[in-house]
């Protein structure tokens, strides 16, 4: 791998092919004309989901919304190169495909604020200038924000396996903590496009002891948030250097209770990754937690 910044961290060869191959796979279902981007593969999965919904209560009119629909119709949403979804609270959805509310973009989605568009662009801006345009571009070109926080509130955010290249978001003023939040789903969305393209299996029997939940957890679980909370401090260190304002303790809490977190997992990392037969993802891993700091040693 070349020199050890984020971009080289994420680029990774097959995953287009991968997106590419998936939604030609939806267009083929849907029978429309969906392009070969990373937005026509994020936004190929919110209509193969809401034709399914619309199909389900018989609704003919937005099936054939959903099953006509591409990208080019959906320049409204527009925050190049990505759309911004901003759906009331009551839009929200709930089904067998989550546990948790998710959203689907439909014939009745409204462009975002342009308060909330500035703070995106914002946040896309940060992470640009520290590396992270690439992860966000290709794996977070639906962002779905949800609840404007301050601070010292709790901050909630995930990402679907269903919908992959959609993040969900709580957000604040600040664009370094939307930034921070984006480049943490993205890099799930990454690892799940990743252990995809190279048709990685990982046994569901195996758990490791996880910092972040405080619980165990199976192989993917744990090295899901080892992957994601490493790309989160290499972006907030950076970031941190100029930031002002009520931001900066903020970020500063953030690495601190990183540093702990990553303390504790030195013992099982390497036994985590030696169940990742594909090289390539098994080296980004773990040189992404190397950068954080973190020396990889024997299991217990």
């Amino acid at each position: 791998m070349s020199a050890l910044t984020p971009e080289a961290l994420v680029t990774l060869g097959g995953i287009a092919d991968h997106q590419h191959l998936r939604t030609s796979r939806i267009a083929s279902v849907l029978g429309n004309r969906l392009g070969s981007s990373a937005l026509d593969y994020a936004v190929a999965h919110h209509l193969l989901e809401g034709a399914e919904h619309a199909a389900s209560a018989r609704g003919a009119d937005r099936l054939a919304w959903y099953r006509r629909t591409t990208v080019r119709d959906l320049t409204h949403l527009s925050v190049d190169p990505h759309i911004v979804l901003s759906p009331r609270p009551a839009d929200m959805l709930r089904s067998e495909i989550s546990e948790t509310a998710y959203y689907l973009v439909g014939p009745d989605t409204a462009s975002a604020t342009p308060e909330a568009q500035a703070i995106v662009r914002a946040a896309l801006a940060s992470a640009t200038e520290h590396g992270f345009g690439t992860l966000l571009t290709q794996h977070a070109p639906v962002i779905c924000l949800l609840n404007r926080r301050r601070l010292d509130e709790t901050l909630h955010s995930w990402a679907l396996t269903r919908l992959p290249g959609t993040i969900f978001t709580d957000y604040t003023v600040h664009p370094e903590v939307l930034a921070r939040d984006l480049i943490h789903e993205a890099a799930h969305n990454w690892l799940n496009d990743a252990l995809a393209a190279r048709d990685v299996k990982l046994p569901a029997d195996v758990t490791f002891f996880s910092p972040w939940r405080g619980t165990r957890r199976s192989v993917f679980g744990f090295l899901h948030a080892c992957w994601a909370f490493s790309l989160t401090v290499l972006y907030v260190r950076e970031a941190r250097r100029s930031a002002t304002g009520a931001v900066v303790p903020f970020l500063d809490t953030h690495l601190r209770q990183q540093a702990v977190k990553f303390a504790a997992i030195t013992k099982c990392l390497v036994q985590a990754l030696s169940y990742v037969p594909a090289n390539e993802i098994r080296e980004r891993i773990g040189r992404a937690v190397g950068k954080v700091g973190t020396s990889m040693c024997s299991a217990d």
